[in-house]
């Protein structure tokens, strides 16, 4: 299980990549479009935007921004449930690392890794805590996130259409859109990274300062329609986990965790 949890940032930097790195399908989306990813899941999404943009008078950038905070207010309480588990997981902390010192000698010794596992999912236990209670929330966001970022892109209405100072259809001339993509996803990496315990938290520094840098390669030759969601959901996120944060009392700083 602590394997699990550890390898499930690489899993899903690992799919951050793909995404970015454009290895998908960009032929556009159609109601005739094959297999269940493309006809079940993306399609709906351009279908959507496509009905939205209709009563915002055709301004599919507009369209872009409201589905993107529906989207994310319509997966609030999947994000309210794993900062929920996370709360519980800090409250446990202490008596986690009391039993890291009891087996300080864990990792050389089988049989105290296995007592420890034992004491400590009997810990959980009792305290009525899943330890992957956090992690099955960011799963079950990752396919309808994926596919709206899909919609997006493979919605061939989209690109004949301008927005603000920039083509949805071409990339940003001026990169702002780009900057404020990687700045909010910095500040957000940042800000989780704050509400995780010590160990955690230097888990995840190559996140706070990778994430940023291939958000921002990305925007700067991708269409303009796609930072502009990122921008768009990543400031919603930032609001989003301020306020849950204070709803569930988790401290802005990381907690000391034994190694």
């Amino acid at each position: 299980m602590k394997a699990v949890r550890k390898s499930l940032p690489v899993f899903l930097l690992g799919a951050l990549v793909l995404l970015l790195s454009g290895c998908s399908n960009t032929a556009p989306i159609t109601s005739d479009s094959p297999g269940i990813w493309d006809h079940f899941f993306v399609y709906p999404f351009s279908w959507l935007i496509q009905n939205v943009a209709s009563v915002t008078d055709g301004n599919y950038g507009l369209a872009i921004v409201i589905m993107t905070l529906l989207i994310r207010t319509l997966l609030l309480p999947l994000m309210m449930k794993q900062m929920k588990s996370g709360a519980s997981m800090r409250k446990l902390q202490p008596e986690i690392d009391k039993l890291k010192r009891k087996y300080s000698n864990s990792n050389q010794d089988p049989k105290q890794a296995q007592k420890m596992q034992m004491e400590m999912m009997e810990l959980y236990k009792t305290s009525g805590v899943n330890p992957m209670a956090g992690c099955l929330p960011a799963l079950v966001q990752m396919p309808i996130l994926m596919a709206f970022y899909f919609a997006i892109r493979r919605t061939p209405e989209i690109a004949d259409h301008s927005f603000m100072w920039f083509n949805l259809g071409h990339a940003d001339p001026f990169y702002i859109l780009p900057l404020l993509a990687a700045a909010t996803t910095f500040f957000q990496t940042m800000l989780s990274t704050k509400m995780t315990p010590a160990m955690g938290a230097n888990n995840m520094k190559i996140f706070y300062y990778m994430m940023p840098i291939m958000i921002f390669m990305a925007g700067m030759n991708l269409p303009a329609a796609l930072p502009l969601y990122w921008v768009v959901g990543g400031v919603f996120s930032l609001v989003q986990t301020y306020f849950l944060n204070k709803v569930y009392h988790l401290p802005l700083t990381p907690s000391t965790s034994t190694k």
